[in-house]
C-alpha cells in the first residue's frame, strides 16, 4: 500500500509516517520508482507506534517496546516495568498540575475581579506581593 493507504489504515498522518522512516522506527520497501510500499507488517508496526504514542510513550520508549514485541524470549516484567514507569511519570505530573490548580485557584479567590487595578494575579506573576 501507499502512504496515504497507510495513513488512513493506521490514522497517522503521512508526515509522521515520514519521520517514524527516518529515525528507524519503520522501514518500508521502496519500489523500483522510489515510492515506498507498506506491508501488512508495516502497518501493524505503525499502529503499534499509534496505540504507545496515545498513551503517553516516548519515542525512545516506543522504541524500546517495539524491540521487545518483536523478541519472543522478551519477559513480560520488563514491559510491566516500562509501564508502572510510565504510570509514575504520570502520577507526577497529575501532582504537579494539582499544585499548579491550587495556586491559580487561591490567585484567583484572591482577585476582587473587579474595576480597580490591583490584582494578586498579575501581582504573583511579576513577583511581587499584593497590597
Amino acid at each position: 500500500m501507499n502512504i496515504g493507504e497507510a495513513s488512513q489504515a493506521s490514522q497517522l498522518p503521512a508526515k509522521t509516517i515520514r519521520y517514524y522512516e527516518e529515525i528507524a522506527l519503520l522501514k518500508p520497501i521502496r519500489a523500483e520508482n522510489g515510492y515506498r510500499n507498506y506491508s501488512e507488517t508495516d502497518l501493524h508496526r505503525l499502529r503499534f507506534l499509534q496505540r504507545s504514542r496515545s498513551l503517553g510513550f516516548s519515542i525512545e520508549e516506543c522504541r524500546l517496546l517495539l524491540s521487545l514485541y518483536e523478541d519472543e524470549e522478551r519477559a513480560s516484567s520488563d514491559v510491566k516495568r516500562l509501564a508502572l514507569d510510565k504510570i509514575g511519570e504520570i502520577d507526577r505530573k497529575l501532582a504537579e498540575l494539582e499544585s499548579l490548580k491550587a495556586t491559580l485557584s487561591a490567585l484567583a479567590t484572591d482577585c476582587h475581579g473587579d474595576d480597580r487595578p490591583s490584582c494578586p494575579i498579575i501581582d504573583d506573576l511579576a513577583g511581587r506581593t499584593s497590597s
